[in-house]
């Protein structure tokens, strides 16, 4: 998995304490588990019942291990990315290995909305996952660029940030339609429609 010595012991620690059934006592909501920069612009703290029940029923998290998740899924922490491979009898890497079953999952969710549109804000390592083919909707791709010069890019630790923002502006306003994340107006980010498309939404700053 090419980590350092720290972080395969710490690897070593979480799978030797693992264990079956998950209670609240060995397990934590998923969304309290995650700890990247996507998850540090969640503002967690804030949310009453309201938003967490639009949370359960709007959000989904893509994971190596679990496959997909909804926020209050218990979990236990582990460390599995996406890419990794497998013994070839497992399908040889995790996208194989997961197969259809999320990309079914996400089409079970999209059926009970008016407008079957994935809102993409997972990393393209993560998201390869779904089977674009197979969906039972569209896929609304969401970038998040910096200008430098003349020109707009990505900036990848800026991208995460904003990720997890916009995922907090979803749950905030209750979210119902595509079109109102364009309001979306956080640290100067705003949506621009010369740059965007029906299938990409960019915001720059």
């Amino acid at each position: 998995m090419k980590m350092s010595e720290q972080l395969a012991l710490q690897t070593q620690q979480r799978i030797n304490a693992f264990e079956m059934p998950f209670t609240s006592l060995n397990a934590r909501p998923a969304i309290t588990v995650f700890q990247g920069d996507v998850y540090s612009r969640i503002a967690l703290e804030d949310y009453g019942r309201e938003n967490l029940d639009y949370m359960q029923n709007h959000l989904r998290i893509l994971s190596g291990l679990y496959g997909i998740l909804r926020p209050l899924d218990l979990m236990q922490p582990y460390r599995l990315e996406m890419g990794c491979r497998l013994q070839k009898n497992r399908g040889g890497n995790l996208y194989e290995f997961w197969g259809e079953k999320i990309t079914d999952e996400v089409n079970s969710v999209l059926a009970d909305h008016k407008e079957p549109v994935l809102v993409n804000l997972a990393s393209s390592e993560y998201s390869r996952v779904i089977k674009k083919k197979n969906l039972h909707g569209t896929i609304l791709q969401i970038d998040f660029k910096e200008r430098k010069g003349d020109s707009y890019r990505v900036v990848a630790i800026h991208a995460k940030r904003a990720r997890g923002m916009m995922v907090d502006f979803a749950v905030r306003n209750r979210v119902q339609s595509v079109a109102e994340l364009k309001n979306f107006e956080q640290e100067e980010y705003i949506f621009r429609s010369d740059l965007s498309s029906e299938e990409k939404y960019v915001f720059t700053r």
